[in-house]
């Protein structure tokens, strides 16, 4: 399918042809990779569990990832709601005005404005109960949206299937990785049509588009998501 010589990738044909269709594609919403990896994500009937647990839409950075699970989103059946969130800079507040607090998109977050729909996947970011199954990087259906609370059905492994709930939580990124001392409170859940390529790592997919809009940054990257499907044939 793909193999590494001397530092250069070389890919199947077929994945080759698709590369000529899909990059010259320029707006996200007109992107042929969805419409192959979710060709009834429009039909109003429930999508079994099985079909977010199959397919997934990867990319190199989180601004794609939010363009695109917007875009699927939007295709996607039902009313959407938006779940906003609290930001806050520890210490002088007027130093950072909230409009600008809640533009920022800082890796490991949820979105300050999360925009969903009842039967939409999600991911979780943190963990919060693991010997229930709920952990950093879970799968989601979302069931039920209450004030404080997501009512959840937890996707793949041995708790799939199980109801979960998943509630607001204060969120603070370490100085490391964030220079504004920001704390957030929100559902700690990610919209998952699709992910980061890092995201993806361990996890086996049966149908992967990869969006190369936006250039891998290293071959190891490029590595991962190749091997996060199953079968070359089906990237």
């Amino acid at each position: 399918m793909w193999f590494k010589k001397k530092e250069q990738w070389h890919a199947s044909q077929h994945m080759l042809r698709d590369l000529a269709l899909l990059l010259p594609c320029a707006s996200v919403h007109n992107r042929a990779s969805i419409n192959a990896i979710y060709p009834h994500v429009a039909d109003p009937e429930g999508k079994p569990d099985q079909y977010f647990l199959e397919c997934t839409i990867l990319s190199s950075k989180n601004d794609a990832v939010d363009d695109l699970n917007s875009a699927v989103l939007e295709k996607f059946p039902g009313e959407e709601f938006t779940l906003f969130g609290v930001d806050k800079a520890k210490g002088n507040q007027d130093d950072y005005p909230i409009e600008y607090l809640n533009s920022l998109n800082v890796s490991g977050l949820p979105l300050a404005h999360l925009h969903v729909k009842l039967g939409c996947p999600l991911m979780l970011l943190r963990n919060m109960d693991p010997s229930h199954g709920l952990c950093n990087g879970t799968h989601l259906i979302l069931l039920e949206i209450r004030t404080c609370v997501l009512k959840c059905r937890i996707l793949g492994g041995k708790h799939a299937g199980s109801v979960a709930f998943i509630p607001r939580v204060t969120l603070e990124p370490s100085e490391e990785s964030f220079p504004i001392p920001l704390s957030q409170c929100q559902f700690p859940v990610h919209v998952a049509f699709a992910m980061t390529i890092n995201k993806s790592q361990g996890q086996s997919v049966t149908h992967v588009s990869l969006d190369l809009h936006s250039a891998v940054f290293a071959h190891g990257q490029l590595y991962v998501a190749l091997s996060c499907c199953t079968s070359g044939e089906r990237i």
